[in-house]
């Protein structure tokens, strides 16, 4: 189950640096990027959606969804589920480096490299350090030592899809040793069903069985980094590595036709400095105590703060709470832009969220 709660974490966890890059981008009618716009938030999306799915997955097998638990939230900038040690991930504006960022999130199945460790089927990076960086409360994803190995060796999923799959080996093994029975012994009535979402990118569904279950990771990583090698997942849509592409390489794939890393359709306009230069990584310490800002920052917080606990609740038995979220989120935004429009007092850049969870209102916990 640990893994599954984990899964939200890392579903969740890319949602903070791509809604800052999102909001941080201005509505110029003459320079617009509101192509790109809209590929963010189409993604951010999805990302919901499947956090979700992972939700609908830990219930299914009896278990308890938990997105308040102290460690939820990274600390950005944080070493996210693609590698620990070769990248971290910030909240910062929508730039080349933000985009490189995004497609090191979702990136897809690795090349043959020395680093890259195939155990069951499943790649993994080898590397001594990650422990440290876990100790540091930097990482998300389980790692561990390989058996018999009495080195400083650790093991952590290469990618998001990587650690899927390894989920998937996981649930049909427990499948065969357990029976699906014994196995998938949820309440059913804790299972998000499409009723209570929308614009899901082909939607939500509950989980019940081995077949769903496999067909959940299945939609989360491969709407993600595409399936098997092409640049679209199974239902047809460009997957979420390769819209980010889009943006990097300033032109449309051409789905059905384009190989991987080498779009040939219609120019897509990205204006980089049509955005608001906001300060990468803001923490409410550096903001004045009392000032508006310091205010703003702890008030977004807060709201963040409740809007994770209405999923939560969403996901623990009331479903009907995912409707009031989606009003959350506009006031999320509103409550963002305070903070991007305004400039920083030290002429460093405009403020930003920063998505700290210890720091609600009027304390510090």
């Amino acid at each position: 189950m640990s893994h599954l709660q984990t899964a939200i974490q890392v579903e969740h966890a890319t949602i903070p640096p791509y809604l800052t890059a999102l909001y941080s981008i201005k509505s110029d009618p003459q320079k617009s990027n509101l192509a790109s716009y809209n590929i963010i938030r189409a993604v951010l999306v999805e990302e919901m959606a499947h956090l979700t799915l992972a939700g609908n997955l830990l219930n299914a097998v009896g278990g308890s969804p938990d997105l308040t638990r102290s460690d939820f939230v990274p600390d950005y900038p944080a070493y996210l589920p693609t590698g620990e040690t070769d990248f971290e991930v910030g909240l910062e504006g929508f730039s080349p480096s933000a985009i490189e960022s995004f497609l090191k999130i979702e990136r897809p199945t690795p090349p043959t490299a020395d680093s890259v460790v195939e155990l069951e089927g499943v790649a993994y990076v080898k590397h001594e350090s990650l422990a440290a960086g876990r100790k540091q409360g930097r990482g998300l994803l389980p790692h561990f030592n390989p058996k018999g190995d009495k080195g400083n060796d650790v093991l952590h999923y290469w990618s998001i899809g990587e650690f899927y799959k390894a989920i998937a080996a996981g649930f049909k093994r427990l499948a065969d040793r357990l029976t699906e029975k014994k196995l998938f012994k949820g309440d059913a009535a804790r299972q998000i069903g499409p009723e209570y979402y929308y614009s899901a990118g082909g939607g939500i569904f509950k989980v019940t069985n081995l077949d769903t279950a496999l067909q959940a990771i299945d939609f989360i990583s491969g709407q993600g980094e595409g399936s098997f090698g092409r640049i679209y997942d199974d239902g047809g849509e460009l997957s979420h590595y390769y819209r980010f592409d889009q943006i990097r390489q300033q032109r449309y794939y051409r789905v059905g036709s384009d190989q991987p890393d080498q779009p040939t359709g219609a120019p897509l306009d990205v204006y980089w400095d049509e955005v608001y230069p906001i300060r990468p990584n803001l923490k409410v310490s550096s903001l004045r105590p009392g000032s508006e800002l310091y205010r703003a920052a702890r008030d977004f917080n807060e709201l963040y703060r409740a809007f994770l606990h209405r999923i939560q609740d969403a996901l623990n038995g009331k479903p009907a709470e995912f409707m009031p979220a989606v009003a959350d989120m506009f006031r999320i935004k509103e409550a963002a832009l305070r903070l991007i429009h305004n400039p920083l007092p030290t002429g460093e850049g405009n403020a930003s969220p920063t998505f700290e969870m210890n720091y609600i209102n009027g304390t510090s916990a």
